[in-house]
C-alpha cells in the first residue's frame, strides 16, 4: 500500500468514525466519548497527512508516532462503545472499524519500528585500561 492510498484510507476511516457516532443515542456518556473519538480518529486522517510533509526522517518519525497514538485511542474509544454496550456488539460498522483501527496500529507500529532501525547507532566509546 503506498502512501497515497494509506492517506485516502485514514480519512475514510475518519470519515466513517464521524457517521458511526451520529448513530449513538444521545447522553452525558455518549458526549463525552463521541467527542474523544472523533478528535482522536480525525486526528488520525490529518496527521498521517503531515507524516507525508516531513521535513527530514526524525520529523516524519515524530509525526508517525502521533499518528500511531491516535490510532491507538480512536481503537480504545471504539472498543469502549462495544463493552458498555452504547451499539450492539454485532453491529457491522463497529466491528469494521475496530479491526481498521487495529490494522492502523500494527501498520504504524511497523514503520516506527522500520524507521527506528533506519536511525543511526550512537557508536560505543570503549576504554582502554
Amino acid at each position: 500500500m503506498d502512501k497515497i492510498q494509506l492517506q485516502k484510507r485514514t480519512k475514510e476511516f475518519a470519515k466513517r468514525v464521524f457517521k458511526l457516532t451520529d448513530r449513538l443515542s444521545y447522553s452525558q456518556a455518549s458526549k463525552v466519548i463521541t467527542y474523544q473519538l472523533l478528535k482522536s480518529a480525525s486526528s488520525v486522517a490529518a496527521n498521517y497527512r503531515a507524516v507525508n510533509r516531513a521535513k527530514s526522517d526524525d520529523d516524519f518519525t515524530n509525526k508517525l508516532k502521533i499518528v500511531l497514538e491516535e490510532a491507538d485511542e480512536s481503537n480504545f474509544w471504539l472498543t469502549f462503545i462495544s463493552d458498555i454496550e452504547l451499539l450492539k456488539q454485532d453491529d457491522d460498522e463497529l466491528l469494521f472499524l475496530i479491526k481498521e483501527s487495529d490494522e492502523f496500529i500494527a501498520i504504524f507500529t511497523a514503520a516506527t519500528k522500520t524507521m527506528s532501525l533506519k536511525k543511526p547507532q550512537p557508536k560505543s566509546q570503549s576504554r582502554k585500561s
